[in-house]
C-alpha cells in the first residue's frame, strides 16, 4: 500500500474538507499507459468495491484496486507547495524506469 508523507496527507485532507463531502476518498491507481508503460491516475471516489485494500493515514482514507496494489508497495506520495516543481509527486521503489516528465513509469 501507498503511504503518503505528513505534506501529502495535510494537503489531501485540506481538499478532501473543501469537497464536504465525508464519503469520498483517495483512490490511487496504476494504469497501462504514458511513455514508459505505465501511468498513476490518482482522484477522490466514494465507491468502494468488495476488493478494494483501504488503509487510513493520518486521517485520510488511501484506497487502491487490487490490481494496483502490487505496483504501489513500498510507494509514498509527497506534496510540495513551490512555484515551480511542486504538487504531488509519488516516489517508487519498483519503478525500474520513470519517464523524463515523471508521469509514467515500468
Amino acid at each position: 500500500m501507498i503511504t503518503l508523507t505528513d505534506a501529502a496527507a495535510a494537503k489531501v485532507k485540506q481538499l478532501l474538507d473543501a469537497e464536504g463531502d465525508p464519503a469520498l476518498f483517495l483512490r490511487v491507481a496504476v494504469r497501462p499507459g504514458g511513455c514508459s508503460g505505465f501511468s498513476y491516475e490518482m482522484f477522490f471516489d466514494s465507491e468502494l468495491a468488495d476488493d478494494d485494500v483501504t488503509a487510513e493515514v493520518a486521517e485520510v482514507r488511501v484506497v487502491t484496486d487490487p490490481d494496483s496494489s502490487p505496483h504501489l508497495e513500498g510507494a509514498s506520495l509527497d506534496y510540495k507547495d513551490a512555484l515551480q516543481g511542486g504538487g504531488f509527486a509519488i516516489s517508487n521503489p519498483n519503478a525500474s524506469h520513470s519517464c523524463g516528465c515523471g508521469q509514467s513509469f515500468s
